[in-house]
């Protein structure tokens, strides 16, 4: 009995010293300089994988160990502060800009009525020629700042403040403006998107797609938003920012990779138009039962990747994969500037100390040889194959290639040529200012993978550890999507987003012809609006009768309330020929307010982009409806991903309001300005 009571007793003495009783938490607020918020703000604790990040308004918890602990925390544009915790609960941080330069814009218009827009980085704008105002830079712009543009004295008349974004008016001598503006992020790369149209059904019964599981867009757009700039319509992808969230759909039965699941109700926007839901729910194998992994680690260590949210942020995101890899799993470390290498070669997943110090000797310079990474990754790869295995590059990039190989057309070319070994890509965007988006999405669509943008550690953290399996698991390829509407109750459609998915009819038959891959646990949600028979709607053009074409064959009672028929086609991760599901959809006339959290929320979401994209079919759609909506389907929202959304919507509102209130005041100045020459003469 004695012998048992000592062992009980030291069992409870070993949990008790498991749980550290020093343990507290500590709170506190991230804020720049001028007191505002550094929203998302990634605060971590020194050496170690635990970290949260801020909310909107900069507040942050955190559990911390014991009073030695070091706190470091970081934001994007922002320096690195490291605080020791000491005996304090409460930590308000102020961060400070990194160095470099603010980018003041600059407006500008010429005696000769020619406006110009740019950001300013020089020095000074002093005896700038004609020709130099196309290329003003201008790094700090003072209260007193005065010089010459174009030959013209001018003066300042609005103070620059540091870390904002400040519009500064150069005045010439004569009463006029001189101006040069541009964006910050004009480096940056995104393709122009051309909006799905409105079709009428009587001439194009069938819409055909491929699915899309990316969801770069979102959290790029997020990081505009965080730093108090609306994003470029062509960052916003609306499937994207959709597909970013979790759906509470069900699970696939049988044998079936994925299940369908449809709901039809009154378009938000619209109230005369109809919006219908199909959604897809891959299905989900716990992470022990995955297949053996052989993984890539591409990694660009190039002079563009040296910025705290690039090579830095990449290294503490590709650790937390690291910790997710297990005894079957096997890692190597490729990676490219001038030129490319092996750093590591493969590597068994509890080696977790030896691939992390791989990891974090990596440091950046030279330049961009992405090409040449490309060939020795997927050699590696190779070389490394596992049958029946899950056989990745994982690229971590700006994507800012400038060497060798590194146009579009030839680095598609060759992930095109690549993706034939049975290695899949994914590609992980980091950093801003040079971030080539559009090359982004190209790499990740030819090489049977997907792309996700790393803006903080808490996103490395859903990516590559809350949905490790959706990110590196295929569990379906080449998924297609058709549907086949009822001319008999549909009289036109728009699909919303998935415009760099669009298929010609025949390519759904067609196993040769590439599209999305579907992993594990991963959702796929589209949205059609829809205009129903007999409304009269200015999105759809009419033309003259058609004199050799037959009459409509069917009634409206022919197929019931059947408003379109889904069809998809699929391919196993391993196999060449697809499988065909067909699901017949009904209209069952269901009132917005009782439909699905997964409905609402998704429409929220949809809404929102379009306001983004300032979208020609936004119609009655409004920031207020997109808050009141979302806010009413947040479910259960464990990650705070929808809460969070919120906030973003708030925030894409204010800074609404302030351009129009910006472009009021402008346009109130020029009127005056004119008024005033006109006095003058």
């Amino acid at each position: 009995m004695q012998k048992m009571f000592l062992i009980i007793a030291a069992f409870t003495f070993a949990l008790l010293a498991f749980k550290n009783p020093n343990s507290f938490v500590v709170t506190g607020k991230v804020t720049d300089i001028d007191g505002n918020p550094v929203s998302f703000a990634s605060v971590r604790i020194k050496g170690t994988n635990s970290g949260v990040s801020a909310d909107v308004n900069g507040n942050y918890s955190i559990k911390v160990i014991d009073e030695n602990a070091v706190l470091v925390i970081t934001g994007a544009s922002f320096k690195t502060a490291e605080v020791k915790v000491g005996a304090r609960r409460v930590i308000n941080t102020v961060l400070e800009k990194r160095g470099g330069t603010d980018l003041k814009e600059v407006v500008v218009t010429s005696a000769f009525g020619i406006k110009r827009t740019a950001r300013s980085t020089a020095s000074n704008v002093q005896n700038l020629t004609g020709d130099q105002l196309n290329t003003i830079t201008q790094t700090n712009v003072n209260n007193a700042l005065s010089g010459k543009v174009g030959g013209v004295q001018v003066r300042t008349q609005t103070t620059a403040k540091p870390g904002a974004e400040n519009t500064v008016r150069l005045r010439g001598e004569n009463g006029l403006d001189f101006a040069k503006t541009s964006d910050d992020f004009e480096r940056e790369g995104y393709d122009y998107i051309l909006e799905n149209n409105f079709l009428k059904v009587i001439d194009n019964p069938l819409s055909t797609f491929s699915i899309d599981v990316d969801a770069a867009s979102y959290s790029n757009m997020r990081r505009f938003l965080t730093q108090g700039q609306l994003p470029p319509a062509g960052a916003v992808r609306i499937e994207e920012m959709i597909n970013y969230f979790k759906y509470d759909y069900s699970q696939p039965k049988n044998n079936d990779p994925f299940s369908v699941n449809t709901e039809i109700s009154t378009c938000p926007w619209n109230p005369a138009h109809r919006l219908a839901l199909v959604g897809l729910q891959g299905k989900i194998i716990q992470t022990e039962n995955l297949p053996s992994s052989n993984i890539v680690f591409l990694i660009d260590v190039s002079g563009s990747m040296s910025s705290e949210n690039k090579l830095p942020l990449l290294k503490q995101s590709l650790k937390l994969l690291v910790d997710q890899l297990r005894e079957n799993d096997k890692v190597s470390l490729v990676v490219y500037a001038g030129n490319a290498g092996l750093v590591l070669p493969a590597t068994n997943g509890l080696q977790k100390n030896k691939i992390k110090e791989a990891i974090d000797q990596l440091e950046s310079g030279g330049s961009t040889a992405g090409g040449a990474g490309i060939e020795l990754a997927y050699k590696t790869a190779t070389d490394n194959f596992i049958k029946g295995g899950n056989n990745r590059v994982i690229l971590c990039t700006d994507g800012d290639f400038n060497v060798g190989t590194s146009s579009d057309a030839a680095l598609e070319s060759l992930i095109e040529k690549k993706r034939e070994t049975g290695v899949f890509l994914t590609v992980l965007g980091f950093g801003m200012g040079n971030y080539q988006d559009a090359k982004m999405q190209k790499l990740a669509d030819k090489g049977n993978g997907n792309h996700a943008y790393i803006d903080q550690l808490s996103e490395a953290k859903k990516v590559l550890v809350s949905e490790f399996g959706g990110t590196l698991f295929t569990i379906a390829k080449d998924v297609k999507l058709q549907i086949e509407f009822n001319p008999a109750v549909v009289q036109g459609y728009r699909l919303i987003g998935y415009e760099n998915r669009m298929l010609a009819k025949e390519d759904f038959n067609n196993d040769k012809k590439d599209a999305g891959d579907l992993g594990s646990g991963h959702t796929v949600t589209a949205l059609y609006e829809i205009i129903p028979v007999g409304l009269q709607s200015d999105f759809l053009k009419q033309v003259d009768t058609l004199k050799y074409q037959l009459p409509e064959r069917f009634s409206s009672s022919t197929f019931g309330k059947e408003m379109m028929t889904l069809k998809m086609r699929y391919k196993q991760p391993d196999d060449s020929i697809s499988k065909l599901m067909t699901v017949a959809v009904l209209d069952e006339q269901k009132q917005l307010q009782l439909t699905s959290t997964n409905f609402r929320f998704a429409a929220a979401v949809a809404e929102f982009g379009m306001m983004l994209r300032n979208s020609a079919f936004k119609q009655q759609a409004s920031y207020q409806e997109v808050i009141s909506m979302a806010g009413n389907a947040i479910g259960t929202d464990k990650e705070g991903y929808r809460k969070e959304f919120l906030q973003l919507v708030q925030s894409a509102h204010t800074l609404v309001k302030k351009v129009e209130r910006k472009k009021k005041n402008i346009e109130l100045i020029d009127e005056e300005e004119t008024e005033t020459v006109s006095a003058n003469k």
